[in-house]
């Protein structure tokens, strides 16, 4: 055929993670690239998603999920991220948060309209918003800690600015906003009335004693926030796709027409799955969570100095950027390549996530791992020393 395909798809370009992870493939290597979460899923998220399928909820539910789920996210909502929501009107859940933050934008963003995005930035950010002809506006931060500047922020906002990308904690940075960064980014979207989008998937990855603030928390925030969450990485259950979107019931309507659109719904066993494991785990798994992650942060960043490239160490999520500047090669891609040729041990390139020359300088790894694989993906990173 002569035809080219829908000019939305010619810039979008095919995933790093996705190309690394096919090239670890290959090679039978450690895939460190891709954030699939190998640990072991609860066992009270699993048995409950079997009896739902053995008991007959196999069929669809509302377009903004199963009741069940809607109730025990508001009600963790409440608790964990300070958050009011109606059940009925004001979240919706969907095809993982991916799904969340894509509906959000064909819901809110006009063709044109800016968006600001801080850098290192989530690939599938960017690509979403430029699906929907939107503009990305990207804010660097600075190694090591990714902290930001007010007057870069500032400077971003035009007379088409909409809204504003907020990712807590970071991926692939591992940056964790304090209240005072989200303080300064609300008064800003309040004085130019922007909508403020927050992917908080990672909020319970949170090391050295950090705490989770969702922005929507902050006084006058709820009414233009939209928070995305899900409990794909919580739960180790990346394949299952349950995310959801919090937002005022004006914007979450449509938001939720666009879910229906797209995804009917969310996979209902998996969603009461997940429903249960909100409210039957206590507080232990959590922490234990956060225990187990901090561990596995500090051995590999530990590898990862004694191989001479230095990490930014992560506060929270489950990535690491390491610089590997020292490595053979002038991009970032051609480093990976070499250090998967010589150590078997799969990351993802910097020029993924940062669009400057400065990408060049990173691999992204994601130690979300087995510790068995983790101990052996430490060793041999650590040879390179």
């Amino acid at each position: 055929m002569s035809r080219d395909g829908n000019r939305r798809m010619a810039g979008l370009a095919h995933s790093e993670i996705r190309a690394m992870t096919a090239a670890c493939a290959r090679v039978g290597g450690i895939n460190m690239a891709q954030g699939v979460c190998d640990t072991p899923s609860p066992d009270p998220v699993i048995q409950a998603a079997k009896w739902a399928m053995e008991h007959g909820l196999n069929t669809y539910t509302r377009f903004d999920g199963l009741a069940e789920l809607r109730e025990a996210l508001a009600v963790k909502l409440a608790g964990y991220n300070r958050i009011v929501a109606d059940p009925d009107t004001e979240i919706t859940v969907s095809a993982g948060a991916t799904g969340s933050f894509h509906c959000a934008c064909l819901a809110l963003l006009n063709p044109g309209d800016e968006v600001i995005l801080f850098e290192p930035a989530y690939a599938y950010h960017i690509n979403a918003i430029l699906a929907v002809e939107a503009v990305p506006r990207l804010v660097p931060l600075r190694a090591p800690d990714w902290a930001f500047s007010l007057a870069d922020l500032e400077q971003m906002v035009t007379s088409r600015t909409t809204a504003i990308v907020v990712n807590t904690p970071g991926n692939p940075s591992g940056k964790v906003f304090t209240r005072v960064e989200l303080e300064r980014i609300a008064e800003l979207a309040d004085r130019h009335d922007l909508f403020v989008l927050t992917d908080e998937i990672y909020e319970y990855f949170l090391f050295d004693g950090r705490a989770h603030v969702s922005l929507a928390s902050l006084p006058g925030m709820a009414e233009r926030t939209i928070t995305i969450g899900g409990y794909s990485k919580t739960f180790s259950i990346t394949g299952w796709r349950i995310g959801y979107s919090v937002a005022h019931a004006q914007w979450a309507q449509l938001i939720g027409a666009m879910n229906d659109l797209l995804y009917v719904c969310a996979p209902a066993p998996l969603q009461y799955g997940v429903a249960v494991g909100i409210r039957d785990l206590d507080r232990s798994f959590y922490t234990g969570l956060v225990h187990d992650y901090q561990a596995k942060r500090d051995r590999f960043c530990q590898a990862l100095t004694a191989a001479g490239l230095p990490p930014s160490v992560p506060q929270g999520a489950y990535y690491v950027l390491a610089d590997v500047s020292r490595l053979p090669g002038e991009t970032g891609k051609a480093r990976a390549m070499y250090l998967l040729d010589k150590t078997g041990v799969a990351g993802v390139p910097g020029e993924a996530f940062i669009t400057s020359a400065e990408g060049h300088r990173f691999i992204r790894f994601c130690f979300a791992k087995t510790d068995a694989d983790l101990d052996v993906a430490c060793r041999r990173i650590a040879q390179l020393g």
